[in-house]
């Protein structure tokens, strides 16, 4: 491991959470198990991605409200939760609930944009009012609001026996400076850091320029920068890179077999940018202070325990870290 300018101050990990559809609970008990182990092993944070219609976690928050009650010390957190899929002062209220029962644990990761699929999935999702719904930053926005404390109506008082509050409930203090934003432009960057957020980076950017050659490192240090140009935290406000990163020192000739293989078919992609979004996918680590590895999605729970313990006991301390117990 070559050495790093500044040692890795945060730790984490990501994982999809997958399960068989025959028996769905299994696998959400294997996330729960991964995340118990997580914090053994002294990692910082976990992660949870959000899969609608797809056998992964479609509801996060609710796993990670169980994951609240078996752990003590790790943060939870989403990367990401797309809010178009989203009502925000719904979310806005479970989130506070979850983050008040973590004991002000929680990093929820959201992202803008129109659902995925949307033309497949409106009937379902919004019958009613899809063209009329805003699927851009003002979702964000209203979320953001909300979480703050800040009135989401004009009434209160008390209604007979009822007492309404103008602001969302619970309200969790502190939870509002830890909502973050996964973008991969310069625009989305920039919007986050306006708006006080901590920015999830990740593998993939957005190359910007139709001309290459084009390099990684230096798109995503341009998106950083513009991130804390323009955040009120400035050089202190708060990066996370999201990327997979597969440690072999303890695993089985089978194991490294498979891993190497995953690797092989993701390699290509890294070339040039992809599709018509133009984005282009990192060939390695970007040095950053807080990382969290992505486990790959299709592995066996066996995997994700030796690739955990190795990047607690091997990666993690290479990199500078030490582990939180």
């Amino acid at each position: 491991m070559p050495p790093t300018p500044r040692p890795l101050r945060t730790l984490g990990f990501l994982t999809i959470g997958l399960f068989d559809a025959a028996d769905p609970r299994r696998g959400h008990e294997s996330t729960l198990e991964i995340i118990e182990l997580g914090e053994r092993l002294g990692f910082d944070s976990a992660w949870v991605r959000h899969r609608h219609l797809q056998y992964g976690i479609s509801s996060p928050v609710a796993v990670l409200s169980a994951a609240s009650q078996r752990t003590r010390r790790i943060e939870l957190g989403t990367a990401v939760t797309p809010l178009g899929w989203e009502n925000p002062l719904r979310l806005a209220e479970d989130l506070a609930t979850v983050d008040l029962l973590s004991g002000g644990r929680l990093n929820p990761g959201v992202s803008a944009g129109p659902p995925l699929h949307v033309d497949r999935v409106r009937d379902a999702l919004y019958p009613d009012t899809a063209d009329a719904e805003d699927f851009g930053y003002g979702r964000v926005e209203r979320l953001l609001a909300a979480v703050r404390g800040e009135p989401v109506t004009d009434f209160s008082g008390v209604e007979g026996f009822e007492v309404f509050s103008d602001r969302v409930q619970p309200n969790s203090p502190g939870l509002g400076s830890r909502l973050w934003y996964g973008g991969g432009s310069l625009r989305s960057a920039r919007w986050a850091g306006e708006h006080g957020m901590n920015l999830l980076t990740s593998s993939v950017v957005k190359a910007e320029e139709t001309e290459g050659p084009y390099d990684f490192a230096e798109i995503q240090r341009a998106q950083i920068r513009a991130f804390r140009a323009a955040h009120p935290d400035g050089e202190a406000a708060r990066v996370s890179q999201g990327l997979v990163v597969i440690p072999t020192d303890g695993a089985s000739p089978e194991q490294r077999a498979r891993y190497e293989e995953y690797a092989a078919q993701r390699t290509p992609r890294t070339a040039s940018p992809q599709g018509p979004a133009r984005l282009l996918f990192a060939p390695d680590l970007v040095g950053v202070e807080e990382v969290a590895f992505a486990l790959p999605f299709t592995f066996e729970h066996e995997d994700y325990v030796q690739i955990l313990t190795d990047m607690a006991t091997k990666l993690g301390p290479a990199l500078g870290w030490q582990p939180g117990f």
